[in-house]
């Protein structure tokens, strides 16, 4: 059984995209990546076309709101939102934006990634099993790992008539698939998983799921003591080439509830532009962004907005 299990693994992981690797921006930018279009093939799914560019589920409904995840049809343009305003924290070791469901992984000094940026998709906390937020380190690492559920965990799955052993061995039927990285944040780790079509949705119970291609190659680049930095921006705001570009993404989780306030978005382009108070903006598009949420960084105020003027 376990040989059988490492085969698909591999061919899994044979079919699936590396991870999005740009070179680290300038001191005056917060920009990596590009958007890109791709065509979808006649039998591509989300599921599928989000493993195959290494993007997640939600990003991809998000940015394609008029196609239709579960059926695109054959040459329909996909538009990949992969041009990242990178997160408002220190550009050291990860740094997780819960509110984006990604990761972006700043090697160290003297690493054979040093000046790249690394970042993965994510799947996170559903709601009442929120991922914790803060700073944190990476404390082990574990290839092929156990999984012992803590009481809660088997009391509801107790309850939905699966129970659970009190430890679960390496295999498939483990839900942290075949690597894991934990965190100082008690019972939080960073894991693989049995069930990729999850990534880029909010279905854990906390932990943080990434593709298993994405875990082992994260698993080799990390060793414990690495800086971890979790947080919830919703609205990233950044500089690149004297624009100022704005990104937004629901606060919710599937993105179907409507905005209640757009005051964080607004806080957002203020702390941006604390040092140049002077930057016109366009708050008319920065609005409609912040009610379509589709992910997409767009430019709302800068140079070019004055050129226009």
């Amino acid at each position: 059984m376990r040989r059988f299990w490492l085969l698909i693994t591999t061919l899994l992981a044979s079919t699936a995209a590396q991870a999005a690797v740009y070179p680290a921006p300038s001191d005056n930018s917060d920009l990596i990546g590009k958007t890109i279009t791709v065509e979808a093939r006649e039998a591509d799914t989300f599921v599928a076309l989000a493993r195959r560019h290494n993007i997640g589920y939600r990003e991809l409904r998000l940015a394609n709101p008029d196609v239709d995840p579960w059926l695109p049809g054959a040459g329909t343009p996909v538009t990949l939102p992969t041009r990242y305003i990178l997160p408002d924290a220190d550009r050291r070791g990860l740094v997780l934006n819960i509110a984006e469901m990604r990761l972006y992984y700043f090697p160290p000094a003297g690493s054979q990634y040093e000046g790249k940026v690394i970042t993965y998709p994510l799947g996170i906390g559903r709601e009442g099993w929120d991922t914790p937020l803060g700073r944190t380190t990476i404390t082990r690492t574990a290839a092929d790992p156990t999984w012992t559920p803590p009481e809660s965990i088997r009391e509801e799955h107790a309850e939905a008539g699966d129970p659970l052993p009190r430890v679960v061995p390496p295999g498939p039927d483990n839900p942290l698939g075949r690597h894991a990285l934990y965190l100082g944040f008690p019972a939080y780790l960073l894991h693989g998983t049995n069930k990729p079509a999850g990534i880029g949705l909010r279905v854990s119970h906390g932990c943080i799921r990434l593709y298993p291609e994405d875990i082992a190659a994260l698993y080799s680049m990390v060793d414990p003591g690495t800086p971890v930095t979790i947080v919830n921006q919703p609205y990233k705001t950044g500089w690149h080439a004297g624009e100022l570009y704005l990104e937004a993404h629901p606060p919710d989780a599937d993105g179907k509830n409507r905005v209640d306030s757009y005051t964080p978005l607004v806080q957002s382009v203020i702390n941006a532009t604390r040092n140049r108070p002077d930057t016109p903006i366009d708050w008319e598009l920065a609005e409609s962004m912040g009610t379509r949420q589709h992910g997409i960084p767009a430019a709302i105020g800068g140079t070019q907005l004055t050129a226009r003027d």
